[in-house]
């Protein structure tokens, strides 16, 4: 089967040199000659469910994943969704994510619903912004949902508040300036913390930063950058999550290629002077599995209790494909 598959791929590639270097392509019965043939190896994230006893034990639910892609979302022309985030209401589960644009290769925010938390309806994008949002962390404080997406490209780190929640959202505050990804926040000893990694740094490099108001004044941390993993690991992947006496912080490795997989660590001591964290599993949390609509990654995790004392975990997988054309 494999050697059928690469006798397949092979034929695909001479056809399409062939057509291009003889005459160009006929379209109409008109040579459009200028035109290259190309060949793209294209990354397409999907969103997905997994369930456990415990934030570090999961399993994907089966019969039911990918439980949204791209062709899901239907007011955009969207190449993949990923970095799924979780909330949980009286009215049911809500679910906010990137929506990555097809045409404008820009992020922006979009919703899903459901009444289980296992099978999801899209909705529509809830934020868009002149530059690339993704990795929308909501959270609930003081009877407000708020949301910190990354906002890299626009050179600070941004809050936003539910106007009327889930689908309408404003500013509230740029807490601090800087090109930072995947900004990670945690309520820890009544202080509010956010782990950045800097733009353009190694994945071992990450900031962090606490206050005393989601407003600020933000402080950096004196022991930033904390962290001194390899340098493909280390990057936030997911929420921060407090579980049988435990914080863990769930970072990427990209190792071999960006995204493959994910790590626990256990934050063991965190001041406003001090930061000591610990590998917690010698295994990853999830990754990449070979086949279907993760084979080639996984890099997110949210995991949420449910009321029985279970987890249910939005989690988002990566499958590449080979894209043949003109240009």
């Amino acid at each position: 089967m494999k050697r059928l598959n690469v006798l397949k791929l092979s034929a695909v590639i001479l056809t399409t040199l062939a057509l291009g270097f003889v005459g160009g392509y006929i379209v109409g019965g008109l040579p459009l000659r200028g035109l290259v043939p190309f060949m793209e190896r294209t990354s397409e994230w999907s969103i997905g469910i997994y369930t456990g006893d415990y934030p570090l034990n999961l399993t994907p639910v089966p019969g039911i994943n990918p439980v949204l892609t791209g062709r899901d979302v239907t007011d955009v022309d969207a190449k993949y969704v990923a970095d799924p985030f979780l909330v949980r209401t009286e009215a049911g589960w809500y679910m906010f994510f990137e929506v990555m644009e097809r045409n404008t290769q820009q992020g922006s925010i979009g919703l899903a619903s459901s009444q289980d938390g296992l099978h999801w309806s899209y909705e529509r994008i809830v934020l868009d912004e002149p530059f690339h949002l993704s990795y929308p962390q909501v959270f609930e404080w003081e009877g407000q949902y708020y949301m910190l997406p990354e906002t890299n490209q626009a050179h600070s780190v941004r809050l936003y508040r539910a106007v009327d929640f889930p689908h309408s959202w404003q500013l509230a505050s740029l807490l601090f300036p800087g090109a930072y990804v995947d900004p990670t926040i945690i309520r820890h000893n009544e202080l509010w913390w956010i782990f950045v990694k800097p733009r353009g740094h190694p994945e071992s490099h990450v900031n962090l930063y606490f206050a005393d108001t989601l407003a600020g004044p933000w402080q950096l941390h004196p022991q930033s950058l904390i962290e001194r993993h390899t340098d493909d690991i280390g990057r936030k992947g997911g929420r921060i999550t407090k579980a049988g006496g435990n914080i863990y912080k769930f970072v990427q490795d990209r190792y071999p290629i960006y995204g493959s997989r994910l790590w626990a660590f256990a934050i063991e001591e965190l001041t406003t002077t001090s930061y000591v964290e610990r590998l917690a599993l010698t295994v990853p949390v999830i990754e990449a599995s070979g086949s279907g609509w993760n084979a080639d990654g996984m890099h997110h995790v949210d995991p949420q209790l449910t009321g029985d004392g279970g987890w249910i975990v939005a989690v988002d997988g990566k499958q590449r494909h080979w894209r043949f054309g003109l240009r």
